[in-house]
């Protein structure tokens, strides 16, 4: 029992450290390259921080573990909408901007229902992941037209929150090389070892990828999105979590089903109906006034308290 739990704090640290390397070498070489903090905001630092549910989720099918991969998505939305978004408002009330609500947030309910639409047969072949990739580097792609066109302030805060470059190139690459392995170790050992805890106490591959799992890989979600509401960043608070949410259905599902077709196993539609309702939910919740207040932040966080105890209760 003693080495399935080392294995699961060893791996949530080298997860932990291999995002944060990887999202600091990136971004200094992003901007090193020319391309401006707006960019590498919108897309170097989600992609970073959705980068162990990919290692994690690609590692699961590998193992066969299809369950695992599915739940890894499913559940680090849930999680990043939830328990993130949640304890970032509640910490500080979260300024809204008017685009993530007129573009970015329709585009995520948008994947979230293509998500639910191709688990539809209980499979994600190679050719809807392959299309999953493509609407996710459209979407990059617009970011990139779209930059120059937003105004100061998102762009002051975006500066603010980037790093700046001043390592050598070496550096740079030495940070994303070091991230990369970090990366691919630690998800080794963290679904091996939380596989084996919870399976020794009786929990299915499903759950392990909805509770556990998910909210491991989501910890680079959780430092960064609670980091820029302490500072009164909202935009990026918000803009993270949905970024990362739109990443972890085009990158991490879509590349690990073009990998290798994934089933949806005992993931149940109850789940996938959550994470779409929880997306939902915000629509109502950003529109209501100027700021994700404290109060609306902790219905958000009873709700994933709430989903626990429901997923709990079904074992």
């Amino acid at each position: 029992m003693y080495l399935p739990v080392a294995q699961v704090i060893a791996g949530l640290v080298f997860l932990f450290l291999g995002g944060e390397a990887l999202i600091m070498g990136a971004s200094r070489l992003a901007l090193r390259m020319g391309f401006s903090t707006l960019i590498v905001g919108l897309t170097v630092v989600a992609f970073g921080t959705s980068a162990p549910e990919l290692f994690v989720s690609l590692g699961a099918v590998m193992d066969g573990l299809d369950d695992v991969a599915v739940g890894n998505v499913v559940g680090s939305n849930i999680c990043n909408i939830a328990l993130i978004l949640g304890l970032a408002a509640m910490i500080r009330p979260i300024r809204i901007n008017a685009r993530l609500i007129k573009l970015d947030l329709p585009l995520l309910i948008a994947a979230s229902l293509w998500l639910v639409i191709i688990l539809l047969d209980d499979s994600v072949w190679r050719w809807e992941g392959a299309l999953s990739i493509l609407g996710l580097l459209a979407y990059v792609a617009f970011n990139v037209w779209e930059a120059n066109r937003e105004d100061e302030p998102v762009k002051e805060e975006l500066q603010m929150a980037s790093p700046k470059p001043g390592w050598s190139l070496t550096k740079d690459l030495a940070f994303i090389g070091l991230g990369l392995v970090a990366l691919a170790l630690g998800a080794n050992w963290f679904v091996t070892g939380s596989v084996t805890v919870a399976t020794l106490v009786g929990l299915s591959p499903a759950v392990i990828g909805l509770t556990i799992v998910a909210v491991g890989t989501s910890l680079p979600e959780l430092a960064v999105t609670i980091l820029a509401s302490r500072r009164g960043q909202g935009d990026i608070a918000v803009g993270n979590v949905i970024g990362s949410n739109l990443f972890n259905i085009g990158a991490i599902m879509g590349i690990t089903s073009a990998v290798h077709p994934v089933q949806r196993g005992e993931i149940l539609w109850a789940d996938m109906g959550i994470m779409l309702g929880l997306t939902l939910v915000l629509v109502p919740m950003l529109l209501l006034g100027p700021r994700l207040t404290r109060s609306r932040g902790a219905i958000l966080v009873a709700c994933y308290v709430g989903y626990l105890a429901w997923r709990v209760l079904l074992i």
